[in-house]
């Protein structure tokens, strides 16, 4: 994909981290935030590693690379290359797939990256080849340890990419006998066939048949060429190693063709070829200097045989990851949005199971439990209303259901009764006579025609215990204030006395009080109002331990004992 494409992406993905986490993640806000802030902020980094991969990368960027849709098998050749490259790039592309030339200095592994990494879509249709030319190597023990590397890159070339990478062996002799390239391939289901650039592709006996005695005695080459290959080039890729899995090839080629420059006078194919055919000269294959001229073109027959690309377009890709992203976010939506559900389902749940187990006449846990379902019936009407919440909807919402069974709750509610009304606290009942109708002017006492008036007044003033009699006198503010002061308390003890001797009250029964002129209940500044002030007041008056009747309890000894007798 192009930096724009890539760029979209970004912006697209963090367009959808933003709903996801504020419109449907179960948590609060502020823990929302933290955690959009840390997916953009992993999304920072990773934008900041691809740049600084790409500016790496860009130091071994390759031109000629056919488009990103080219879909034909392209392959990596490495390995002893023709020393006459068709060209002066690194990249060949023919009729039937594209050649790139991975060179002494570079790793293949490397190059296999920055191939995927200018073209993306070409992991499935990527394949490597290598090429061995048995009379430029003298050490085997050498070609050896460079073909065990090359094993080892491509292991982990398969592993970085998850794909197969298919593997091509090739072996390249030069004869002097030969005027054209002759291969012969060994194909998994198909047999060794003979591929000829003038000819079509044919078995080995046919081709021995038809040829005569030098055919044959280029087949006698080519077979000594297969065993030393096999011998010791697929051996090191297909023996048992702990550390590096076996690689299968895909196809083994064994080229034969004009004198290849760049041969050693005395190399491994040398001396294999002698020791196993007994000849020390073998007419036109000793190899020659390194002056002569060289073709050897690429194997193009086995590119049909390697896999073709079947990758989508940079924008294809683009629009799939786009897709791929959008749908991430909806299944995290929608989980979200399930949760957030269930929760509302749990806890409106758990209100009515709470509601029902509270008895009703268990008043106070039964009016908070109420107020709860009220609250969770508000909440709900408000969202029927006014529409479900972002982070319940998606077809998961489960409210509506809820807010009928909570209405259905709430109607068998039964408020509880009304308080009982306090009673009343007990007002001192209160008898005013008066002063002349009982004393003679200035006198303390009760005339002789006063008795009947006091039975008939005092009928509700009874002595009992716990209430205190109050007889207070009072005057009116004519004569001397110390003198009615006086005569006032002197009229509250008659009246007492009379009360005591002829009720048999006890003394504890009674207080006298005189006020003389301090309490008036009217003015004193006309006769009629002086007449009221001059009075005699009886009142009961609560007070504990009050009116001791002798051989009963008093009041507050009786509330002492019923609390004893309760607590017992």
């Amino acid at each position: 994909m192009s930096p724009a494409q890539q760029r979209g992406l970004a912006l697209w993905a963090a367009l959808l981290s933003a709903v996801v986490c504020l419109g449907f993640l179960p948590v609060s806000r502020l823990v929302s935030v933290l955690i959009l802030l840390a997916v953009l902020g992993l999304a920072a980094a990773f934008w900041y590693v691809a740049s600084r991969r790409a500016e790496q990368n860009d130091t071994l960027y390759l031109d000629d690379l056919p488009e990103a849709t080219y879909r034909q098998p392209v392959v990596l050749v490495c390995g002893d290359l023709p020393l006459a490259w068709p060209q002066q790039s690194q990249v060949l592309t023919v009729t039937q797939g594209c050649w790139i030339r991975v060179e002494d200095f570079q790793d293949l592994e490397q190059m296999a990256r920055q191939v995927l990494w200018q073209r993306p879509g070409w992991g499935r249709q990527l394949s490597v080849m290598i090429s061995v030319c048995p009379q430029k190597h003298a050490d085997s023990e050498r070609l050896t340890s460079r073909l065990l590397a090359l094993r080892w890159q491509i292991s982990q070339l398969r592993k970085e990419t998850g794909h197969s990478v298919p593997l091509v062996l090739s072996a390249q002799a030069g004869s002097s006998m030969m005027s054209d390239l002759l291969w012969q391939a060994a194909i998994p289901g198909e047999g060794v066939r003979v591929w000829r650039e003038s000819t079509a592709p044919c078995s080995i006996a046919a081709w021995v048949t038809t040829g005569g005695a030098a055919v044959m005695q280029q087949q006698v080459l080519m077979n000594n060429l297969m065993s030393w290959f096999h011998q010791h080039v697929k051996a090191v890729f297909m023996d048992e190693n702990p550390d590096v899995p076996a690689i299968a090839p895909a196809a083994v080629l064994w080229g034969m063709g004009p004198i290849l420059a760049g041969s050693l006078a005395s190399s491994a194919w040398t001396a294999w070829l002698t020791h196993h055919t007994a000849l020390q000269q073998v007419a036109g294959w000793q190899p020659v200097g390194t002056d002569s001229t060289v073709i050897s073109p690429l194997p193009d027959f086995v590119l049909p045989l390697l896999p073709e690309g079947r990758e989508l377009t940079p924008r294809g890709r683009a629009w799939r990851c786009a897709f791929g992203l959008f749908m991430l976010a909806a299944i995290a939506a929608l989980l979200s949005s399930g949760w957030n559900n269930r929760q509302l389902l749990h806890r409106v749940s758990f209100d009515i199971a709470r509601y029902d187990r509270i008895p009703m006449d268990d008043y106070g846990p039964k009016a908070g439990a109420f107020a709860v379902l009220r609250e969770d019936a508000v909440q709900l009407d408000d969202q029927a209303r006014n529409g479900v919440p972002v982070r319940m909807s998606l077809g998961l919402y489960q409210g509506e259901r809820l807010r009928l069974t909570v209405l259905e709750a709430m109607r068998s509610y039964v408020p509880p009764p009304p308080p009982p009304k306090p009673k009343p606290k007990p007002v001192p009942k209160i008898v005013r006579l008066d002063s002349m109708s009982l004393f003679d002017s200035g006198k303390a006492v009760l005339k002789t025609g006063s008795t009947k008036m006091l039975v008939n007044s005092l009928v509700g003033i009874k002595a009992k215990p716990g209430w205190l009699i109050v007889v207070a006198g009072h005057t009116d503010n004519t004569g001397n204030a110390q003198l009615n002061q006086t005569l006032s308390l002197e009229r509250a003890a008659a009246v007492r006395d009379w009360m005591r001797d002829t009720g048999d009250v006890p003394e504890s029964c009674f207080a006298v009080q005189g006020y003389g002129a301090s309490r008036p209940i009217a003015t004193n500044d006309t006769p009629e109002g002086r007449a009221l002030n001059r009075r005699v007041e009886i009142s009961l008056v609560p007070q504990a331990n009050a009116c001791q009747i002798p051989g009963k309890p008093s009041a507050s000894s009786q509330d002492d004992d019923a609390s004893q007798h309760n607590g017992e």
